[in-house]
């Protein structure tokens, strides 16, 4: 198992992608904190790693509060006895004409996608800087905020969600830079279009939405949360271990796609 001996804090775990981290950080041997404002899912997906044999426990958080943040730290440590990974999930969208949207929504989301992945960032490396070394010798630590394409492409009516994955980017860069000293290492991951409930919600509205993100996708499905997931182990273990301070796009082929298919 690539991650026995590791602590993991995952956010916005209730469903989706972060779910999916979740059980593949448990499935490789990481002791996981399902972290979420909603405890009925949250809940779910801690029995759902106990059922593969996994360890887990849930804690309800609002990322963007810094004292929910160092509580679900502490909540960690107290739990499992140390943090080495946390995976930054927690992401909200709202849809609205770049005239039209309202400067509450605008910070509403700034709040949850790009105030949330800065706070638990650093109450998450301010633990880690502070102990010792895993049972297996092992030091520092992995953040890995999850970003998206749309930090790089843009979409005229997700204003606040695309400017937060953008400031996402950067922030994951500076907390690379800053963290390299003391061997933790900061990724991004960026996903494309993923079949989750927020995707559904957000875009999959009708047929024509389903066939319009198609033809922007050279590989012509949508991705699947255990996709995502499957590269956040990898980025959290020591198979990553040169890789720090950049963002990997499991987008079906979408950034480098010039005309639609």
């Amino acid at each position: 198992m690539k991650l026995r001996n590791r602590v993991a804090i995952v956010t916005g775990a209730a469903q989706g992608i972060g779910a999916a981290c979740a059980r593949a950080l448990a499935d490789e041997g990481a002791q996981v904190v399902v972290s979420d404002l909603n405890e009925v899912g949250g809940t779910a997906v801690v029995q759902q790693i106990a059922a593969r044999g996994g360890m887990a426990a849930f804690c309800r958080a609002d990322v963007a509060d810094r004292r929910d943040a160092r509580a679900l730290v502490d909540f960690a440590v107290q739990r499992f006895g140390r943090l080495d990974i946390l995976v930054s999930n927690a992401g909200i969208v709202h849809g609205a004409e770049f005239v039209d949207l309202a400067e509450e929504d605008f910070d509403r989301v700034l709040r949850v996608n790009l105030k949330g992945p800065f706070l638990c960032g650093q109450a998450a490396a301010r633990q880690m800087l502070a102990q010792g070394p895993r049972a297996d010798g092992g030091r520092g630590g992995v953040i890995v905020n999850m970003s998206s394409v749309n930090a790089v492409l843009a979409i005229a009516n997700q204003v606040p969600y695309t400017v937060s994955k953008g400031g996402l980017n950067q922030l994951t860069k500076v907390m690379a830079v800053s963290l390299a000293p003391h061997g933790i290492r900061v990724m991004g991951i960026g996903p494309g279009s993923i079949a989750t409930e927020l995707l559904k919600n957000a875009v999959l509205t009708n047929e024509a939405a389903r066939s319009r993100i198609l033809s922007r996708t050279p590989l012509g499905r949508l991705g699947e949360p255990d996709e995502v997931a499957r590269i956040a182990v990898f980025l959290a273990s020591d198979d990553a271990s040169y890789l720090t301070g950049t963002t990997v796009y499991p987008d079906g082929g979408r950034l480098g796609l010039n005309y639609t298919m």
